[in-house]
């Protein structure tokens, strides 16, 4: 079955429009997930949403949205309401200027959406946009209502289609100097540098991120699949780090260590040191 997709409506360039569908980029379906369960009984516990003064639940059709206003009361808006506030990104993704994509700030960054033409009337005129885009090597503006809420958008030409990228607010983050203010200057000493780059090119690759796996995750399976069968869990626990004493010693060390490494930790994994997910998910449902 086709995703749904987030939101429907038009995207515009000026007096060029055309109908498209947003649909998120990512998911997290595939990670493990927990139930909290009642140890003496084995049963799943059940929330309910109760009164906070009565402790009785409350139905779905009783519950309404409410901004707390002094004296811990309550300004009730219904949904009817909400869907009123009719701002013109409700229905339509209008550009409102492009910039380079060099002076995006990564910080700004939040999920990602794909965009497609939601019919063929729609196919040409997407595609117009895509490749002036594409052509001039630009980034568009603009903004979304989705789930009541305007989001500022970053697209971006990705294949035959748009990739949007929702962008934090100015006022969503948070000033660098509360944190980097107490880092002492330091001046690094020449050789200490020297050594400290030596390591670094011996790390250098590409951004692939299929080589990279989620280790805690595949650590949960094991672990699921050690008890299911009735087995000791894996001790898979690692030492912590500490701050280091001597500095020069350990970048020597360090450094030594990597020439003695294969040349590629890729090769290395293409060769079973690190299964697929999907396959340690079919043993997980075999084991036991």
């Amino acid at each position: 079955m086709a995703p749904r997709p987030n939101w429907k409506g038009f995207l515009k360039l000026s007096l060029v429009s055309c109908a498209v569908a947003m649909y998120s980029a990512t998911s997290t379906s595939q990670r493990i997930r927990f139930n909290i369960i009642n140890r003496k009984t084995g049963n799943r516990i059940h929330n309910d949403i109760v009164d906070a003064e009565t402790g009785e639940p409350v139905e779905q059709e009783d519950r309404v949205k409410g901004y707390k206003l002094d004296n811990n009361r309550y300004l009730l808006l219904e949904d009817e309401v909400l869907d009123n506030v009719a701002l013109e990104s409700t229905h339509t993704i209008d550009i409102d200027e492009f910039v380079p994509m060099s002076e995006v700030d990564r910080i700004y960054l939040d999920e990602s959406f794909y965009i497609v033409p939601q019919d063929d009337v729609a196919q040409e005129a997407f595609a117009v946009i895509r490749e002036a885009m594409d052509k001039e090597g630009l980034a568009g503006l603009a903004r979304v209502v989705v789930y009541r809420r305007e989001r500022l958008l970053l697209l971006r030409p990705r294949g035959k289609g748009l990739l949007a990228t929702a962008l934090r607010y100015a006022n969503e983050v948070r000033d660098e100097k509360e944190y980097f203010d107490d880092i002492e200057d330091i001046k690094v000493p020449a050789d200490m540098l020297k050594l400290a780059t030596h390591i670094l090119d011996t790390k250098k690759g590409h951004f692939k991120p299929d080589k990279f796996e989620d280790r805690y995750e595949n650590a949960l399976i094991e672990l699921i699949k050690a008890k299911r069968a009735g087995k000791e869990p894996p001790s898979l626990a690692e030492p912590k780090p500490s701050n280091v004493i001597n500095l020069m010693d350990a970048l020597r060390r360090s450094a030594q260590a990597d020439r003695r490494r294969p040349a590629s930790r890729a090769a290395a994994r293409k060769n079973g040191s690190h299964r697929k997910r999907s396959t340690a998910r079919r043993k997980v449902k075999k084991a036991g």
